[in-house]
């Protein structure tokens, strides 16, 4: 099922998508340039593997004993717990518009994997591609079990009224907040994979020049519509007087003289959004050192920056999600800004989906990462933590909960149930026949005595407990056929060698 899931996005990438790209020009994800063909068909495909490789894999009862061992309490010591992980139920899925198939089908593979029935509800505002997965779904899934729904907020809002067993929704904190909120009536567990402002600082130790292709690699990608992308930069002036000369010669060498007419630079998605973009760079209280060139009848915005902004500035105080980034000046310190810089991070009224550092100095990073709250966090780079599958990507506070990619894809949509098992031994009864009334301080403890953590002490393993017994009765066997067959030759040789070593 999983491996069928999975053709959905080939055939889009391979077959569909160039239909939809042709008549949509501004699909996001870069439509009809590259960063579309790495939507939907390149990303997500590795999030794919792990659900198709180890299905059974995540799903296979966890032993007590396994590694790491747990050490249950002695008085547990005969029963056999186990953990299993069972689906939710019926889940909904509710997409994004900046990668339409990767951030809509990744969750939907591993709510399959994990045995859920699903609701697809892609994004309304990239259409073309919302209809694209309603074509194609049906064809590889039972529409039974995994059903698309097209619409607005509106039919979103019905689909909300429902009881889901869980909600996975990527996109703004705003429509974030009211989904919670529905969730809420209902107790339903959420994901909720949301944006941030992910700010960017950089110390005096840095290789400028690839530090700002870095940089600029992913902020141009999908022209800044990412909710991973670097949103801001935190510097001082020593620093940005090195790193700025190094933007417009990147670009030149990546994009040539004439930047819009080059494929790989998307566009801005809708005229909404342009002009919430192009009211930022207006409003800006810096300076514009490149870019700044619009083009509202192709909804075109060049990859802008701007130097010098204020705190105060509406740049500074929502995600920018588009092709322009802001470099803050810190004042000149010993520390190259840093404690300011941490300062400012803490002091924003949302915690970012993202924290980036570009430095080689171990203090540096030990702060950043010991002082601040993020999602995750990258060292010098950009991006590359959202596509290494191994690692759980996920927002916290303001910036989302829960996580997901590869194996954690799976675990998100499962439920960790544990089970145990104990029989009707005569010996386990009367081993527990203390539990039952009338109590008093002897029965207290010793039942006290028996859930102590022996763990804590590092005598008892739960797994080798059989092991040992069987070892003693073993040994006990010996000594008493010795003495009834061999006239205590062994226990005596036995004995002497204890009592040598103890003299």
């Amino acid at each position: 099922m999983v491996r069928r899931a999975r053709s959905v996005p080939s055939e889009a990438a391979e077959g569909a998508a160039p239909d939809v790209l042709r008549q949509e020009r501004r699909d996001p994800g870069g439509a009809p340039h590259g960063h579309e063909k790495v939507d939907a068909g390149g990303l997500h495909v590795r999030d794919r593997p792990h659900e198709e490789r180890h299905p059974r894999d995540d799903q296979e009862p966890r032993v007590l004993g396994q590694t790491p061992p747990p050490q249950p309490e002695l008085a547990h010591s005969g029963d056999r717990g186990y953990i299993l992980r069972v689906p939710y139920g019926v889940t909904l899925v509710i997409g994004t518009w900046n990668y339409p198939f990767q951030l809509t089908l990744v969750p939907v593979a591993g709510a399959i994997a994990a045995g859920n029935c699903v609701v697809i509800k892609p994004s309304e505002i990239s259409s073309y591609s919302a209809a694209k997965i309603a074509e194609l779904i049906p064809q590889y899934l039972d529409p039974e079990c995994y059903a698309v729904v097209n619409g607005g907020s509106y039919e979103t809002d019905l689909l909300l009224d429902h009881k889901f067993d869980y909600i996975f929704y990527t996109g703004s904190i705003g429509i974030g907040r009211k989904i919670h909120a529905k969730a809420n009536k209902h107790l339903t567990p959420v994901t909720l994979e949301l944006g941030g402002k992910s700010p960017v600082y950089i110390d005096d130790t840095v290789d400028y020049a690839i530090t700002a292709k870095r940089i600029l690699w992913g902020k141009c990608m999908n022209m800044g519509q990412t909710c991973v992308a670097p949103d801001y930069i935190v510097c001082t002036q020593k620093v940005a007087s090195k790193l700025i000369p190094h933007f417009p010669a990147i670009m030149h060498e990546w994009y040539g003289d004439n930047w819009k007419a080059v494929p790989d630079l998307a566009r801005i998605v809708n005229k909404k959004h342009f002009n919430r973009v192009l009211n930022l760079i207006k409003t800006a209280s810096g300076q514009i050192i490149m870019g700044g060139e619009t083009d509202e009848s192709d909804l075109w915005i060049k990859p802008t920056i701007i130097v010098g902004v204020k705190p105060e500035d509406p740049i500074m105080n929502e995600e920018v999600f588009g092709p322009v980034l802001p470099i803050m000046i810190l004042e000149e310190s010993n520390d190259c800004g840093l404690e300011q810089a941490i300062e400012f991070i803490n002091s924003r009224p949302w915690n970012p989906l993202c924290l980036y550092c570009f430095s080689v100095n171990p203090h540096v990073k030990v702060q950043l990462q010991d002082r601040t709250q993020t999602g995750n966090m990258a060292f010098n780079d950009t991006i590359v933590q959202f596509v290494i599958d191994e690692l759980p990507f996920g927002g916290v506070g303001s910036s989302g909960m829960g996580s997901y990619h590869g194996k954690y894809t799976f675990n998100t949509f499962t439920h960790e149930r544990p089970v145990v098992l104990r029989d009707f031994s005569f010996l386990g009864d009367k081993v527990g026949i203390i539990r039952y009334p009338p109590y008093n301080k002897f029965k207290i403890n010793f039942l006290s005595f028996m859930l102590w953590h022996w763990k804590k002490f590092n005598i008892f393993y739960f797994e080798y407990v059989p092991h040992f017994i069987c070892f003693m009765l073993g040994l006990l066997s010996l000594v008493v056929l010795d003495w009834i067959y061999g006239e205590g030759t062994i226990a005596f040789k036995i004995y002497n060698a204890f009592a040598n070593r103890l003299v």
